[in-house]
């Protein structure tokens, strides 16, 4: 499998800290936001990335993490995203890297304290389809909300003003090369972005769409809030790791 790392976007809830570089730069405790999701694709034994970057700093990215060597992977790519329209439009820019072959996706703000590997495995072994990694949050009003019954998802809404749950959509997806017909499927939300979230739900409406509970600590760093929250939970697993 191969992996995408989706670090566009402006980071505008960020600012002042993004108005001279992008979010995706930022340190989260003792290294630049950008490794957590590279190395978090790594740890599932992908060793072809593609970085999708946008805005003011996409030659940080090549300075910052070359061909890849430093991590001792095969091989570290980039693409240019113009302007911001959503995951789902960012991601569509993957598909001559991707080709044919199932891959992962994951966005260049999350950071997680346990691998993925685990479910890449089951991932690997589904005939076809999509898995997404879901959690329980606190504020679930700010992501893709998981309606559950059963165990098994029945709806998938993006930025509800009113959750019907707790679970919400990770930035951790994983799918098919049917993903980019999907895409070209999409209209624009109400928000003028092309949502990851239908997506998803094309898959649901398939009975193509699987999903595991993640383990571990998970936040992204879109706000200043959980931002914090990311350097917490890599302080205390570097404290972890080293007594």
């Amino acid at each position: 499998m191969k992996g995408v790392v989706l670090a566009g976007g402006l980071g505008k809830r960020l600012e002042p800290l993004t108005r001279v570089t992008n979010k995706h730069l930022l340190p989260v405790y003792n290294q630049p936001m950008i490794y957590y999701p590279v190395k978090t694709l790594i740890s599932a034994g992908i060793r072809e990335i593609l970085i999708v970057t946008g805005g003011n700093n996409a030659g940080d990215f090549l300075r910052l993490l070359g061909n890849g060597e430093d991590f001792g992977i095969k091989a570290i790519q980039y693409v240019y995203q113009k302007g911001e329209r959503g995951i789902a439009d960012a991601l569509k820019l993957a598909e001559n890297f991707v080709g044919r072959e199932k891959f992962i996706v994951i966005l260049g703000d999350n950071v997680l304290d346990q691998s993925i590997k685990p479910y890449a495995d089951q991932f690997n072994r589904q005939n076809e389809g999509a898995r997404i990694l879901i959690k329980k949050v606190p504020n679930p009003e700010r992501f893709g909300v998981v309606q559950l019954k059963d165990k098994k998802i029945i709806s998938i809404v993006e930025k509800p003003k009113r959750p019907l749950s707790d679970y919400i959509v990770t930035g951790v997806y994983m799918y098919d090369h049917q993903v980019f017909d999907f895409i070209r499927q999409l209209k624009p939300s109400a928000r003028g972005e092309f949502e990851i979230t239908d997506v998803n739900n094309m898959y649901l409406e398939k009975h193509q769409l699987h999903y595991n509970v993640l383990k571990g600590s998970w936040t992204d760093c879109g706000i200043f809030d959980s931002l914090y929250r990311a350097n917490v939970i890599m302080a205390k697993q570097h404290f972890g790791e080293n007594g």
